[in-house]
């Protein structure tokens, strides 16, 4: 026997509203975080011996949707896109759109060239190269002899 899960007042199906309010998730941390982090690009970072390499998960964008700045320390990628299609027929007109962007930031580590970050998209990745740094060799310590 299967169960059928009613709303408080016995409907199967109730009102949107009611269903909206009874929610026992409505206005939790849980379901604010959620829905938000839902709308975030995945993202991987990968520290390799002369630089980093940051990979985001953003398919359906174009290159021309980016917007990438480096400022005091902290790296900004945002995107934006929008989309309206219209369809006029003899009996109806349709008309859809749609609309999507995120921003995200992100700390440059210390040891980075942020004038010299690399940007590449391709197959629904962005890829984007921080060079290093070179190292600071720290010398041994040498004495000097007073003549």
């Amino acid at each position: 026997m299967k169960l059928v899960k009613t709303n408080r007042n016995g409907n199967l199906f109730p009102s949107l509203l009611s269903n909206f309010f009874e929610n026992d998730n409505f206005l939790t941390n849980n379901w604010f975080e959620r829905d938000f982090n839902q709308s975030l690009p995945a993202l991987n970072v990968k520290e390799g011996k002369n630089d980093f390499a940051i990979d985001f998960a953003v398919p359906g964008f174009k290159k021309s949707d980016f917007k990438i700045t480096a400022e005091n320390g902290i790296l900004t990628i945002s995107a934006e896109k929008q989309e309206e299609k219209n369809e006029e027929k003899k009996h109806f007109t349709r008309k859809e759109f749609s609309y999507e962007s995120f921003i995200r930031s992100v700390q440059l580590p210390e040891n980075s060239i942020p004038d010299k970050i690399d940007a590449k998209y391709e197959d629904g990745i962005l890829k984007l190269m921080l060079p290093k740094k070179e190292a600071s060799v720290v010398k041994e310590k040498k004495e000097i002899k007073v003549g």
